[in-house]
């Protein structure tokens, strides 16, 4: 019985046999990483830098740094404010007649760098008080630090640094690595932003916090209606805590 296993070829016929040559093998090129594709195109002309973008950038800046200041020094903590500018930006800008998302961004972007700059200021000037001493009486020297010139001075660098260098980071950190690094807050951020541009009363939470907030501290510190320090004492006869303190603080900065 006839069969084509090549074993059974002489070895002359498997010299006549023609053999196929093997094909090629292709090495598909690497993927490149898609690029970064950002919500309003690159070529798109839609105003950003206007004149009421900056002025209420500079109004939310002036107010939510003030309170960082005052946050920090009351409470040793801050609270970050790009969510909250870009939500009250776009209740803002929708009163004044209408806006873009550039324009909001704008806002927030220039409102949440004034409480950065606080939070930087209030942070470290202090420290001038505890590293600026007399060698020899080892009294604090720091305080000529503090004053109005030379605090506006260091911010106003600072800034103008943090602002500089924000520019090459840029495309390193963000163009480039927008797959690998997060940025939870900014992209809640543009979250919140895209949000609001398609509509929606997002402004009514934080309007109605700020409202909660004022009625408490009228009624803490004005009307002394809720103790700022409640404390709660056991019974001296208490057998395992006699007489027993614990005391809580309860102002609005830390709620």
């Amino acid at each position: 019985m006839a069969t084509n296993d090549a074993r059974d070829l002489t070895p002359a016929d498997q010299e006549a046999v023609p053999v196929a040559p093997a094909a090629p093998v292709v090495i598909a090129p690497a993927a490149e990483e898609a690029e970064f594709q950002p919500y309003i195109a690159h070529d798109a002309v839609v105003p950003e830098f206007t004149l009421k973008a900056i002025v209420i950038g500079a109004l939310f800046g002036i107010i939510f740094g003030a309170a960082t200041v005052y946050l920090a020094l009351k409470a040793g903590l801050t609270v970050s404010a790009s969510i909250p500018i870009a939500v009250l930006a776009i209740s803002v800008l929708r009163k004044l007649g209408g806006s873009t998302i550039l324009e909001n961004n704008m806002v927030q972007t220039i409102g949440s760098a004034g409480e950065s700059i606080a939070a930087g200021v209030v942070f470290t000037l202090p420290g001038f008080l505890f590293l600026v001493r007399d060698p020899t009486t080892g009294i604090s020297v720091g305080a000529p630090f503090f004053s109005y010139w030379t605090i506006f001075t260091l911010a106003l660098l600072g800034g103008v640094l943090g602002t500089i260098m924000m520019v090459p980071l840029r495309r390193s950190l963000i163009v480039k690595e927008h797959k690998n690094l997060p940025y939870p807050e900014g992209t809640a951020c543009a979250s919140v932003l895209i949000a609001g541009e398609k509509g929606g009363a997002l402004a009514r939470t934080a309007y109605f916090g700020v409202a909660f907030a004022f009625g408490y501290a009228l009624l803490q510190k004005i009307f002394k209606v809720i103790a700022e320090a409640p404390a709660l004492v056991s019974k001296q006869t208490n057998r395992y805590f006699p007489s027993a303190t614990i005391n809580g603080e309860i102002t609005p900065e830390y709620l």
